[in-house]
């Protein structure tokens, strides 16, 4: 920590203003807590904001609803990227949530007894801390990526807004999950040739947004299986977690036979690189003149100075209470207790159970403190 500055101390502290970070603020306040929120971006919702221009929500506004303020949409629309960016916006304000915004944390460490958090705007303490944030955070792409030829357009698929930022020609998207083949489709529509490299990842067997799905099959997979059945307690949800968080999951939206019917080839995944262009495990190279990597995200917790990971680089928790760490807790992870942690609807439940643990643990502290008062009258009668 910086000894220059001062420090501020604040019962909790929340590192994260996105969905995650609202709703543990919304079940902080609600008890009547003292907390911070901080964040990063400049403006609540800027996460969503700076995704590329045509995301929807791949859930129902229904289902896009944080704790104690509906989704203002139609129950059946699926919400544009800056719809939910206003929503969280919105939110924020409606329950007046103390939201610092502007603010990067740099550490998080503990020393005598307390966590010390600094950051940007300055240095606080705590006797709780709430990592409010997923583990996507940071793009992910193979080192063979610099061998491409310096004329070729690319980027990460967090760097992708729309296809203004291409060079005429063709297109590879590597990675053929939700992103992959959500751009490929906007991209063939404007007309590029585009290539989708990588395994098959299987698809949801219904038109989300059909009469079916209106009346019966949304409901059932989001109610039921993502929120109640697949879950760390059950068998299923276990087995589903382990792919989840390593495999990825099927496409939604977009299905297979919507890409070929607009062109989109499929090709194996790539390989390395080769006089500049990509080559696939087939063993054929392609002339392209634009690259969009959409193999997925990384954890970016270097700042968390504290023994609380694994191998693979994500948090040990259970259900986002962190054992051998009191007070320290995560929320917003992938899979964090269920298939549905990941969603809108999901983090408010695991943002409620993660408060509901931290107030015992306030509730339990008052109560081993001694009495000021009693104590000041020990005090009193043996002197």
């Amino acid at each position: 920590m910086n000894g220059t500055r001062a420090t501020e101390h604040v019962q909790t502290i929340v590192v994260g203003g996105g969905q995650a970070g609202l709703a543990v603020g919304y079940h902080l306040a609600q008890r009547g807590l003292p907390f911070v929120i901080l964040d990063a971006s400049q403006r609540i919702g800027d996460s969503w904001r700076k995704r590329w221009t045509s995301l929807r929500l791949f859930t129902p506004a229904q289902y896009d609803s944080l704790p104690g303020m509906p989704f203002p949409a139609p129950p059946f629309t699926f919400p544009t990227k800056d719809q939910m960016a206003d929503y969280l916006e919105a939110y924020a304000a409606r329950f007046r949530l103390p939201v610092r915004n502007g603010v990067q944390v740099e550490r998080l460490a503990r020393e005598g007894g307390r966590y010390q958090v600094a950051t940007s705007a300055g240095d606080l303490t705590a006797e709780h801390v709430v990592v409010a944030m997923s583990d996507y955070q940071r793009g992910r792409s193979p080192a063979f990526a610099a061998e491409l030829d310096p004329a070729i357009v690319q980027m990460h698929s967090s760097q992708y807004r729309n296809p203004s930022q291409l060079r005429p020609g063709g297109v590879m998207l590597v990675g053929a999950g939700n992103s992959g083949a959500e751009i490929a489709r906007e991209l063939a529509r404007a007309g590029h040739a585009v290539w989708l490299a990588g395994r098959p990842v299987g698809e949801v067997p219904f038109r989300t947004d059909g009469l079916a799905a209106r009346l019966f099959l949304m409901r059932l997979v989001m109610r039921i299986v993502f929120h109640r059945l697949l879950t760390v307690r059950t068998p299923v949800g276990r087995r589903a977690r382990e792919r989840a968080l390593h495999s990825g999951g099927p496409l939604i939206r977009v299905k297979s036979k919507d890409l070929a019917r607009l062109g989109v080839e499929r090709v194996p995944r790539v390989e390395r690189v080769r006089d500049g262009q990509p080559l696939l495990a087939d063993g054929r190279v392609l002339s392209v003149a634009n690259v969009i990597w959409c193999t997925g995200f990384e954890p970016a917790f270097s700042w968390v100075e504290l023994p609380v990971f694994g191998g693979d680089g994500l948090p040990r928790h259970e259900r986002g209470v962190v054992p051998g760490e009191p007070g320290l807790y995560f929320v917003g992870l992938h899979f964090l207790y269920a298939m549905s942690s990941g969603m809108v609807q999901g983090v408010g439940r695991d943002a409620g159970y993660v408060v509901g643990v931290l107030a015992a643990r306030v509730r339990a502290a008052a109560a081993a403190r001694p009495d000021r008062a009693s104590e000041e009258r020990r005090v009193a009668v043996l002197a």
